[in-house]
């Protein structure tokens, strides 16, 4: 048994007993499924459940509740209830619209429909009225609504052919056999009069494994195997009709228990984030603790001096009162807004990855697709890549192009001079239904030529004709090749295209029509004589054994550095490997090469490879494949990348990121998931420093007050500076924030190690960006507390308050914040210019009115007149001017002198742009010849149809006819001879 065999499989589900047409005395599962998180009654508790599993969420939860306390909250009761309530708000909406997909992709399969025979009558019901027991009808192209034992099928011998594509991606068709006592069950009479038992092994998830007894009354025991059973999920293929009896439903079926839910995957960022806005919660305790302990030293030391300024009541002087208060006080240096900008950001990006037209395949009319968008900055770090193969890297088409007949080569590529790479195959549109691109009249020329090749030319076609095990079909004058690889149906239609046309098969002969349009027959050769040939191998063994100890000793040496070396491997030998023995050694072993190929492995295995790296190595990984045996290394990875492939759509399905063409993983990663990185770091930071640069000016403060609590700034406006006025920066740089266009990131790969290396993001990065709005926050409290500290004089003869200083730093801080994002922001678009200097102006209209609502409306009363002693006083302009200033010189100083010192290959590729610009813009084109800057580019599909369905006739489904495996339920010959394609078919109901 595996090492990661689970629990469930370990506990045995008790046998179960199956009734035919008659009532059953135990109740089994019904055949409705859900793969939904919440349901109507579960939604409110399971979804506060898991916002509040959240550090900031839980937090501000806390701090909300610590707000209702009376006489404890210096910035009221609701500050910080109401933006929570928001942004719960938002993750709910964007819950029920995600868990809505659910239910109504669950809808969609629960109603598909099917023929059941119920009393003597067959009835076309939906799959989640299918009960154990019922005999069901399945016909070609339809799949299994449940999990069936097999009676008879329209095919000899009871056969059928049925693609697993959903359960194991695999595309060639698997042959199923009924028993021979069922065999003759085909007609409606016959099925009703069935009575007996059967009695099979109860419900779990091994795909490959079936045990169980059919009792038929009157008749001896017979055995059930795997190959009796159709698994629900599988699609019946070049069969007409099967007849089964239904053994399990639901979620009792192999594929509902072979479903797992998708790993709740965070990204590297956020893992990153959470741990410092823990270290930055000890601060803030560390902070009331010296806030408390100063208020507590300041009240005895001055509370007799100073006794017309004491309280009525007594809390100023208990020291827990006085903690909660500068927690609820210094609460804002988290700031809350962070989560819901975040998840905005994301989603964009998001959009972005969807609407980008270099990513959309319009051969099978499939864009991009982002299934998450909680992991885009991840794709700007991935070090490690885990690929299939099949499909995968290669584009899994078949088409007959070129052949080589006695030494002279035929067929090539008329629109392309240059030998076709693989890229060239996977951007062609899809081929047409023949397989067959060949396009040389040399070849068919030199047969009637009959050139000094001709006979060999004939041999050569005959063979590719006569030499397969394909099925032919006839509908009406059209010939239909059912084969077992796309390899053999390219081959056969190639022939086809050149003449020699297959179109019958007999048990002991296949017919062919070729060029001279004659009938020619072909009997199967039943057997070959092998000739045994020595092979003369000498060498020195002595020699040879040096040599290879030799090349061992090196590579041991070279361990734990990347050498110019690949690493093959195969899944027998990976099962030693993975031990726990070697597993570091092995592990050791593939870091130090280029690359790893691994062979024949399992869909566990490529799971465990994937957790190795992963948990050995601090590293990002990435899984991508097209199958469902890839579905293991696609969660397992911390990116999973799913291509529409032809193997149905189980990797999509499991996959964070989906694309159509392995190529487009080069744009994903080099620009949509370096472009992802940069804004979300860059989001991140700015968030923390604008509100380290408001919120730590209160610790500034409770100097001045001596510790009692006050806060300098009206308590509205600080519950409005992250949700209003300064809002709008963050969004600008996560969203439209670019460090260069995407051509220079395609061109210069090497860009992608600057986030791969999270050069842009870590503790050093973080606490410089929290050091350098801490400086600010000194500048711009200290700077106008001394410039007022001997009042200020105004024409009006009012006299100012703490509100008049506090609103003067108030604006000064937007101010510089504002500027600060312009600082950072690298590509300005409109929506740059309207969030910083739009930023601003909302901040003064605001003031503006704010101060003269009282007492029309009653808030405020504080800030009545405020705006009219602000702007009226000359140290407020000066200061207005001096104090970002004195700011932001600080931080392009320091950026000149890096600039200066060291340039960045960064930095030289800007510069690069900056001197290819025209008019201030990179000018781009679109495929119009159209001028097309990146701004627009990138929302270009924001307001575009998608495009008409093209080459829908290609069938994704190819339909190949028979098994590749090696022990089948019928061997390869056996199935060939039981075909007759020049009799008619009996098509029994």
């Amino acid at each position: 048994m595996s090492r990661a065999t689970s629990v469930g499989d370990q506990l045995e589900a008790p046998a179960r007993t199956i009734y035919l047409n008659q009532p059953h005395l135990n109740k089994f599962r019904d055949n409705q499924i859900s793969t939904a998180k919440y349901s109507v009654l579960t939604f409110l508790p399971r979804f506060l459940y898991e916002q509040i599993r959240r550090a900031a969420n839980a937090f501000f939860l806390f701090i909300a509740l610590l707000q209702q306390i009376p006489d404890v909250s210096p910035t009221g009761r609701y500050t910080t209830l109401v933006p929570l309530i928001i942004i719960l708000t938002i993750a709910g909406i964007k819950e029920i619209v995600e868990d809505f997909k659910r239910h109504k992709a669950d809808n969609a399969v629960n109603k598909k429909k099917t023929i059941v025979l119920r009393n003597g009558v067959w009835h076309t019901i939906v799959w989640k009225e299918v009960a154990v027991g019922d005999i069901v009808k399945v016909v070609n192209g339809q799949y299994l609504p449940a999990d069936v034992v097999l009676l008879s099928s329209s095919e000899p011998q009871a056969m059928c052919y049925v693609e697993t594509a959903n359960l194991d991606g695999e595309t060639n068709l698997k042959i199923r056999q009924g028993l021979s006592h069922t065999a003759d069950m085909q007609t409606r009479e016959v099925l009703m009069k069935l009575s007996g038992t059967i009695e099979c092994e109860g419900p779990n998830r091994h795909l490959y494994d079936f045990t169980g007894n059919l009792n038929l009354d009157g008749k001896s025991l017979v055995a059930l195997g795997p190959d009796q059973i159709l698994l629900r999920g599988t699609q019946l293929r070049n069969t007409q009709w099967v007849f089964g009896i239904v053994v399990y439903t639901g979620h009792d079926t192999k594929l509902m228990q072979n479903s797992t839910k998708a790993p709740l995957k965070r990204s590297n960022v956020e893992k990153v984030t959470n741990v410092q806005i823990l270290v930055l919660f000890g601060i803030l305790l560390v902070m009331a603790l010296v806030s408390s302990a100063g208020a507590l030293y300041w009240n005895r030391s001055h509370g007799e001096k100073n006794w017309y300024i004491k309280k009525m009541d007594t809390t100023s002087d208990n020291f827990g009162y006085n903690l909660l208060t500068f927690i609820i006080l210094y609460n804002n240096l988290i700031p809350i807004s962070l989560l819901v900008t975040l998840e905005v950001v994301k989603y964009t990006q998001a959009l972005f990855i969807n609407w980008d037209t270099d990513m959309y395949y319009i051969g099978n009319d499939t864009p991009a697709m982002a299934r998450t968008s909680n992991l885009n900055e991840e794709l700007g770090q991935v070090k490690y890549l885990f690929s299939d193969k099949t499909g995968t890297l290669t584009c899994n088409i078949m088409n007959f192009k070129k052949c080589s007949i006695a030494g002279v080569t035929y067929g090539h590529f008329p629109e392309l001079a240059r030998e076709p790479s693989s890229d060239d195959f996977c951007r062609m549109p899809p081929p047409c239904s023949d397989s067959c691109d060949f396009d040389d009249p040399r070849l068919l020329k030199n047969i009637e030529d009959r050139h000094p090749t001709a006979p060999c030319i004939q041999e050569f076609l005959t063979l590719l004709a006569v030499c397969h095990t394909v099925v032919p079909e006839k509908d009406g004058d059209n010939i239909i090749y059912q084969a077992s690889s796309p390899d053999e149906a390219a081959l056969v239609k190639g022939a086809k295209k050149l003449g020699f046309v297959f179109t019958a098969r007999t048990p002991f002969s296949v017919i062919i029509e070729a060029v001279s349009n004659t009938c020619v027959r072909f009997r199967s050769p039943t057997s070959v004589k092998i000739v045994p040939v020595k092979w003369h191998v000498c060498c020195k063994v002595q020699a040879t054994r040096a040599a290879i100890t030799q090349h061992c000793t090196d590579l041991g040496n070279l361990l734990g550095k990347e050498n110019d070396v690949a690493l093959i491997i195969d899944g027998h030998t990976l099962k030693y490997a993975l031990s726990f023995e070697v597993r570091r050694s092995f592990l050791d072993l593939a870091l130090s090469c280029k690359a790893v190929i691994c062979c024949r492995v399992s869909p566990l295995q490529k799971s465990e490879i994937v957790d190795v790296v992963k948990k050995r190595v601090k590293a990002i990984t990435l899984a991508i494949g097209d199958g469902a045996n890839d579905v293991g290394m696609i969660q397992t990875a911390h990116v999973g990348v799913g291509i529409s492939g032809n193997e149905g759509m189980q990797a999509t399905n499991n996959s964070d990121y989906a694309i159509a063409q392995f190529s487009y993983l080069e744009k994903l990663l080099l620009v949509h998931g370096a472009w992802s990185y940069n804004r979300v770091t860059k989001c991140i930071l700015y968030c923390f420093y604008k509100n380290v640069v408001l919120y730590i000016i209160e610790l500034w403060f409770a100097f001045v007050n001596g510790f009692s609590g006050q806060i300098l700034f009206e308590r509205w406006c600080i519950g409005l500076y992250n949700v209003i006025f300064t809002a709008l920066p963050p969004f600008t740089l996560g969203i439209f924030e670019r460090s260069c266009t995407q051509e220079s990131m395609l061109r210069f790969p090497q860009l992608y190690k600057i986030t791969q290396n999270g050069e842009g993001f870590n503790t050093k990065v973080f606490w410089g960006h929290c050091i350098n709005a801490l400086v600010h926050s000194l500048i711009l409290f200290w700077f106008p507390m001394k410039a007022l500290e001997h009042d200020t004089v105004l024409t009006s003869g009012h006299a100012t308050d703490y509100l008049f200083v506090g609103n003067i730093v108030y604006t000064y801080v937007v101010v510089t914040v504002c500027l600060k994002a312009g600082l950072e922001t690298t590509a300005w678009t409109k929506f740059s210019h309207l969030a910083v200097w739009g930023s601003m102006l909302t901040w003064l209209v605001f003031f503006g009115i704010y101060s003269t609502i009282w007492p029309t409306i009653p808030i405020a009363p504080d800030m009545r007149g405020q705006a009219t002693m602000v702007l009226s006083s000359a140290h407020f302009w000066l200061g207005l001017f001096l104090v970002p200033t004195a700011c932001l010189i600080e931080d392009v100083a320091w950026r000149a002198a890096k600039h200066t010192c060291k340039k960045t290959l960064l930095e030289e590729v800007q510069e690069l742009e900056t001197k290819s610009r025209v008019l201030g813009k990179a000018v781009l084109r679109d495929s119009n010849g159209k001028r097309l800057n990146e701004r627009d580019r990138l929302i270009k599909r924001l307001g575009r149809k998608t495009p008409p369905t093209l080459f829908r006739g290609s069938s994704l489904q190819q339909g190949y006819a028979f098994s590749q495996e090696e022990h089948g339920a019928v061997s390869q010959e056996e199935v060939i001879r039981a075909y007759d394609t020049t009799k008619k078919k009996c098509r029994k109901k």
